[in-house]
């Protein structure tokens, strides 16, 4: 039988950070090395090997030296393409690896009376067949459309990008069964980030986490090998880096620095992908008031490798104020009379006089540049401005 090396959702050049796009590349490179070391009869990739159909040239130029190493070796790379690298007009890179004798597009098909006859690509004594996943799941309906050209007495091998019903549990996302599917021996699935393998569905997850929440529930990418000679189908974890997380919950956004300061002072952080996350209600001060910036330098001198933070949790604590009057004429000045009180500043008497300064109104036939001047000379008496 055969051993094969199963990847997925590689997305080479998503990260916006160059320390982390070159890691995605680094855990592209290991998993092509540590392929080769063990003597892979193939390699699959399900989808997503880039993150968009036109990724950047100094992507493709180091995903190429990668193909030319599995080339050398002798080792063919089968892929589809997936949601990010799918294009409508069916021209993408993939194209020009294929072009380059460097990997095999499997997805190949013909539409018969309502049915899809998936054809298989041979590879010794294994027959793989492939379906390419589509943006916003698109892919669903025309798989539940699919057969297989079938080639008795072959190892099947069925590669898709898309979401299977056992995989997502109750969560609301459009999926196919696996009932749906036709029978093969294995389905080498990409689209979910995630680490499954139930009866022979696979999803190998990301060669490495593509995003802030990713790295923190991940913390780490893999890959997948199986050897059908002796039925293992093995994960590969991809850690080159560690992944440390700071939840940090603030109240008082003018002593918050200080106190992520502090946290991070606290542990080693050298060498490592630092997630800061906080969180909390403002009651003192506001989101700017906390110095990122500061934060950042403090981690790059203590040798951060990658420094990333999330601040949607952080919310400012909304004021209610209470009025109650029954004269709805007075309710301005009760509203200003409840602040003052409870914010206390060095200009609580002279605001009504400013309110009331700000109120007046422009007199008919009176010119903007008039009214403009009486507006302002009435400020100025407030402040005693001359």
């Amino acid at each position: 039988m055969v051993k094969f090396s199963h990847l997925g959702d590689c997305h080479l050049g998503s990260w916006r950070q160059p320390e982390l796009q070159q890691l995605n590349l680094e855990s592209f490179r290991f998993a092509i090395d540590h392929s080769i070391k063990e003597g892979v009869d193939f390699i699959l990739i399900a989808g997503d090997l880039f993150d968009s159909a036109y990724p950047p040239i100094e992507i493709l130029k180091e995903t190429f030296k990668e193909f030319r190493k599995l080339f050398q070796a002798k080792i063919p790379c089968y892929l589809i393409a997936g949601s990010h690298d799918f294009s409508a007009s069916g021209k993408t890179f993939l194209d020009v690896l294929e072009n380059s004798g460097f990997c095999k597009n499997v997805s190949r098909f013909e539409e018969r009376e309502n049915q899809i006859i998936l054809q298989p690509t041979l590879e010794k004594n294994v027959a793989i067949y492939g379906y390419p996943g589509k943006k916003s799941g698109l892919e669903i309906e025309d798989l539940k459309k699919i057969k297989l050209n079938e080639t008795p007495g072959f190892y099947k091998i069925l590669m898709l990008h898309t979401t299977i019903s056992s995989a997502v549990g109750t969560l609301p996302i459009e999926s196919i069964s696996e009932e749906s599917l036709p029978k093969a021996n294995y389905y080498a699935l990409g689209h979910l980030h995630i680490d499954f393998n139930e009866n022979n569905f696979v999803y190998s997850g990301p060669i490495f986490p593509n995003n802030f929440q990713e790295l923190e529930d991940l913390q780490e990418g893999s890959f997948y090998i199986v050897n059908t000679d002796i039925n293992m189908i093995k994960r590969i974890p991809l850690k080159l880096k560690d992944v440390k997380v700071f939840d940090i919950e603030i109240n008082d956004a003018l002593m918050g620095t200080q106190k992520i300061l502090s946290e991070l002072d606290k542990t080693n952080i050298a060498n490592k992908i630092i997630l800061l996350r906080v969180s909390g209600n403002l009651k003192v001060g506001k989101h700017s008031d906390i110095n990122f910036a500061e934060i950042e330098r403090f981690a790059k001198s203590k040798n951060v490798f990658s420094f990333l933070r999330n601040t949607t949790q952080l919310l400012k604590e909304e004021q209610v104020i209470e009025i109650h009057s029954e004269n709805m004429e007075n309710i301005e000045e009760e509203i200003i009379s409840k602040y003052q009180n409870d914010k206390k500043t060095n200009f609580d008497p002279l605001s009504k006089n400013l309110i009331s300064a700000l109120s007046i109104d422009k007199h008919e036939d009176e010119k903007s540049a008039s009214f403009e001047e009486r507006l302002i000379g009435e400020v100025k008496k407030i402040f005693d401005i001359k």
